[in-house]
């Protein structure tokens, strides 16, 4: 089983992943990790020196490949990964996708300065500049978002309830 989860960055896909790949006795996959690993770069460099496209078509053939690789596994997807081209469709196909629905309020106040920094689209912004960026671009992605396998409304449960609805969901 291939289990992605999915949305905004910052709002728990690896946190949450790696206990939940631990509990389910799963692999977990943190793509932008994968990523950094294999490019031997940051992801902001990547942006900066390759661009969003190469980027993109990155993400994707990890997709693919996770796809086709024997296993189970969680696998934490970057944030714009379901509005790009029809990887949500295809991420369905292969699997399970959650998506963790949080307010742009309740991201933010989950990132730490090291969060925002290594976070390209965040760089640079003041507490209000963030919530309002966060907010459109989430509006922009929801679409994308709301085609998950499942949703999950983050707000009122704890990480460790987080992980038992999924895992709940799962075993259903």
């Amino acid at each position: 089983m291939k289990l992605f989860l999915i949305g905004y960055m910052g709002c728990g896909k690896s946190t949450l992943g790696k206990r939940l790949a631990k509990r389910a006795n799963f692999e977990f996959v943190d793509m932008d990790s994968l990523i950094e690993q294999r490019e031997g770069a940051p992801v902001a460099d990547i942006f900066h020196y390759a661009g969003e496209e190469y980027f993109r078509k990155t993400e994707r053939a990890i997709i693919e490949e996770l796809g086709d690789a024997e296993g189970d596994y969680v696998i934490s997807t970057g944030g714009g990964v379901p509005a790009w081209g029809d990887n949500m469709e295809r991420m369905n196909v292969i699997g399970s996708t959650v998506y963790l629905r949080r307010t742009a309020q309740q991201i933010a106040s989950r990132l730490s300065p090291h969060g925002r920094q290594k976070r390209p689209k965040l760089r640079g912004l003041n507490d209000e500049e963030l919530v309002e960026f966060m907010t459109k671009n989430m509006a922009e992605r929801e679409p994308f978002y709301s085609k998950a396998t499942h949703i999950i409304e983050c707000s009122s449960y704890s990480d460790e309830e987080i992980i038992e609805i999924i895992l709940s969901k799962l075993n259903a």
